[in-house]
């Protein structure tokens, strides 16, 4: 009987935990713990004693021992494979706008530890977004641009910067266990770099454990390709979490976005997701794929602790945006904090065929100025009547964020996983 008793404790416990990872980012333990750093500005990183710049053009190692500076725009070229050793601190200077470009048919082998990641973070005493560049990695992988061929201007050599082509199944290299800080410089008359600029890159590619924090830009943002991306963390950017866009086919789970009211633009451009097909349609071709982001287990949260004021004061917009021609299917996903949660392009049509196009499954609204909306339009019925519909289990709520999430506000090792009970929370709006 005291055996029964046991397994039945053991079947309760394992079934309440599992209850608890349904929504939002999710696992048993905290995947947040160890390689993380939400507060990268008070780490002190050591003086450089090795210099990166111009071309690597030759198999190289980067080794844990030393401390890299990367100086100007770094290209890896020829089909070269850079290796990255865990552990070992690579710091972007300011001065020279620091950049790391790994070039189409090139590789990036970043494969750090949960106890010994990889670091990329600016050489200034007082650190800020977009300090410097940041990473780009090119691949061949489709592209939905004419001519399947696109090219990475900013101020880089146009030699070296193309991107796109057949090979879906691409290996650009593996990312993980990789934390990218202060990324994102403004290039003057051109735009801001990206912490992460993943361009046609292909299914090979390993995308894991990756976290940017206070980008000048995007996070991350996500170019045509054909990949799957897990456990990307984007922390108080300026611009977007994570931009999708030039017909990508991105399966993305386990993630999470915290924005800040008083941190993050509030201009066109700084959303937690943008999923576009493209950025101008004269550059689009039509008869290839479009972009579709199939995502699961997201999380999103605005970690503003008066948020009705924040909102009240214009300091916070919607968490996500889709724009015409794109699809979106996302499913088990949080939304905490936002004005509203969900955006659609003015352009796309409430219809059918569009509706069957951007899905929310299973999902957690809460505590968002209304949730979802047409751009320019206040009348939502129609699709407050669709997505509301019992079908979807979509879930509404206007929860304390302190009430939601486990600790978010735990200055060392927040967690951002849904509270215990809130899964069951009312579906009433």
């Amino acid at each position: 009987m005291k055996k029964i008793t046991q397994l039945i404790c053991v079947l309760l416990t394992v079934t309440s935990m599992s209850a608890q990872q349904e929504k939002g980012i999710m696992g048993y333990t905290n995947w947040l713990n160890n390689w993380t750093e939400f507060k990268p500005n008070k780490v002190d990183y050591g003086e450089a004693n090795q210099i990166l710049a111009g071309n690597i053009s030759v198999n190289t190692k980067l080794l844990k021992r030393n401390i890299y500076v990367l100086q100007g725009n770094v290209y890896v070229t020829n089909n070269a494979v850079l290796t990255i050793e865990p552990g070992t601190v690579i710091i972007g200077d300011f001065e020279t706008k620091g950049t790391l470009v790994v070039t189409k048919g090139a590789q990036l082998v970043a494969d750090g530890l949960e106890t010994d990641p990889i670091v990329f973070t600016s050489n200034r005493s007082m650190k800020k977004a977009g300090d410097w560049g940041g990473i780009v990695v090119l691949g061949d992988a489709p592209i939905n641009k004419f001519g399947n061929v696109g090219s990475y201007n900013l101020d880089l050599d146009p030699t070296l910067t193309t991107y796109g082509g057949d090979n879906v199944a691409s290996n650009s290299g593996i990312l993980r266990f990789v934390r990218i800080e202060f990324a994102g410089k403004k290039v003057k008359g051109v735009d801001t770099f990206n912490g992460l600029t993943l361009a046609g890159v292909g299914n090979k590619t390993v995308l894991e454990n990756i976290m940017v924090s206070y980008a000048g830009g995007d996070s991350f943002g996500i170019l045509g390709g054909d990949l799957s991306a897990t456990k990307f963390v984007s922390y108080k950017s300026v611009n977007d979490d994570f931009k999708f866009s030039q017909g990508v086919q991105c399966r993305f789970f386990n993630s999470l976005a915290v924005r800040s009211s008083y941190f993050s633009s509030t201009k066109d451009g700084s959303r937690c997701m943008e999923v576009r097909s493209f950025e101008k349609k004269s550059e689009t071709d039509f008869t290839k794929k479009q972009t579709l982001v199939v995502a699961s287990n997201i999380t999103m949260v605005n970690d503003s602790e008066n948020i009705k004021a924040d909102i009240q004061a214009g300091l916070v917009k919607e968490a996500v945006y889709v724009a015409e021609n794109a699809s979106l299917e996302m499913k088990r996903s949080v939304i905490s904090g936002f004005n509203p949660a969900v955006l659609l392009d003015s352009k796309t049509e409430i219809n059918d065929a569009n509706l069957k196009k951007i899905k929310f499954e299973e999902m957690y609204f809460n505590l968002c100025n209304g949730n979802i909306f047409t751009e320019y339009n206040s009348n939502n019925e129609d699709l407050e009547s669709w997505y509301g519909n019992s079908i979807f289990f979509n879930v509404y709520s206007q929860s304390d964020n302190k009430e939601t999430f486990i600790d978010i506000f735990n200055p060392k090792k927040p967690d951002f996983r849904l509270q215990l009970g809130k899964i069951t929370a009312s579906s009433g709006k």
